[in-house]
């Protein structure tokens, strides 16, 4: 999540003053952002030295795990809301770590590159795999071990029984409600059991 646009939707998600549990955390920008503006407390959880250290430095709290081991070590229910934005795509265990997120959580709030947008599609057309701002990596360096669309996760949400309570694109910090598959290099989900 690399602008101020994009960190404020996400945020608008989030009730004032939960209970937030962000999975791959990065460096705390976004949960910082929740404790000053929205009154939150919680957790990151972040596996990268650095992003660590850049957490303990901005105050947030951080936890140094490996989500691909799984959240056993909360209970249900233990926070108002889990975040993984731009995590899911990391993960050897997506589907498992989705139920995670909605089990540990009343809420989960997952974002992803959307591998639909129109340019990845027309890169693919043209025979090349993309490289764009939101997927700024060639095939054979990128960190993402997985790729998946808008419309893949609605179907991965209906086939494990998550409600969808919200869902949209975003492209340059703007919402995008119309064709989000289509229109946005972001796809963004509010879920729950």
């Amino acid at each position: 999540m690399t602008d101020m646009n994009t960190l404020h939707a996400i945020a608008s998600l989030v009730p004032q003053g939960s209970r937030v549990l962000d999975l791959g955390c990065g460096d705390g920008a976004l949960l910082d952002h929740l404790q000053r503006v929205r009154g939150c407390s919680g957790y990151g959880v972040e596996l990268d030295d650095a992003n660590v250290l850049a957490c303990v430095q901005r105050g947030v709290n951080v936890l140094q795990l490996n989500l691909d081991q799984g959240l056993s070590m909360f209970e249900d229910a233990s926070f108002d809301v889990v975040l993984q934005i731009d995590t899911l795509q990391h993960l050897r265990n997506a589907e498992t770590m989705l139920k995670e997120t909605v089990r540990v959580g009343r809420v989960g709030v997952v974002a992803f590159p959307n591998f639909a947008h129109w340019p990845n599609r027309l890169s693919i057309l043209q025979g090349r795999m993309p490289v764009t701002r939101r997927l700024p990596y060639q095939w054979y360096d990128t960190p993402n071990i997985r790729v998946g669309t808008h419309a893949d996760l609605a179907v991965l949400a209906q086939r494990n029984g998550l409600r969808v309570l919200d869902s949209f694109g975003l492209q340059e910090g703007r919402t995008v409600r119309w064709a989000p598959n289509l229109r946005a290099g972001t796809s963004v989900y509010k879920l729950s059991r």
